[in-house]
């Protein structure tokens, strides 16, 4: 897919704020730290629309990046090790349950993980609270250059043991360096958008 145009139209911090517009979105979920903004900058061959962070837990908002003028990319609070207080947290887990319980132009998430690690039990409540809603997820296990080619399949099998995923769910080994998996995980994401 060729991204001629992508913005970001709004960080919104509950549901009065998401863009009215009735295109598709997919959501981004993650782990702090774990490269959605890298991620998203690489499927739309932008350096840093997306803002990448050594700080974990800097977003704090959802935040909409419309693609093409025909769907959107919403990267959701990363979750795990950011460091906020258990206020904030909550404060972000009833943002997220509202936007994911109640969102009709939401098609599917991606669930970022780092190939490298086991999913963590986050990672395995997110893939939970995902399915809770009977929302197709992709996995992308990103940072695929990090790792040896042999230990590939090791690492894909564990994750998609760990998360149980589901059968239909597709798991995309990706690399925001090479670009490697960048045509599948398009591919998937434009299977769930009817436009």
């Amino acid at each position: 897919m060729k991204v001629n145009h992508a913005e970001i139209i709004i960080s919104a911090a509950s549901k009065k704020q998401y863009p009215g517009d009735p295109i598709p979105e997919i959501a981004l979920a993650g782990r702090s730290n774990v490269g959605k903004s890298s991620f998203i900058n690489k499927m739309i061959q932008r350096k840093n629309l997306a803002r990448t962070s050594s700080k974990p837990g800097k977003t704090q908002t959802l935040n909409f990046y419309r693609i093409n003028e025909k769907f959107h990319f919403v990267d959701v609070p990363g979750y795990g090790y950011a460091k906020v207080s258990k206020k904030e947290r909550a404060k972000w887990g009833q943002m997220m349950e509202e936007y994911f319980a109640g969102r009709e132009q939401l098609c599917a998430t991606a669930l970022v993980i780092d190939i490298r690690h086991k999913p963590t039990e986050d990672d395995c409540m997110m893939y939970d609270f995902l399915k809770h809603f009977e929302l197709p997820v992709m996995v992308i296990a990103t940072k695929l250059d990090k790792i040896k080619k042999g230990q590939r399949n090791k690492q894909l099998q564990l994750i998609s043991s760990t998360l149980q995923m589901e059968e239909e769910d597709q798991l995309i080994p990706f690399s925001a360096e090479t670009g490697e998996g960048k045509d599948k995980a398009w591919s998937t994401m434009l299977s769930y958008m009817q436009f």
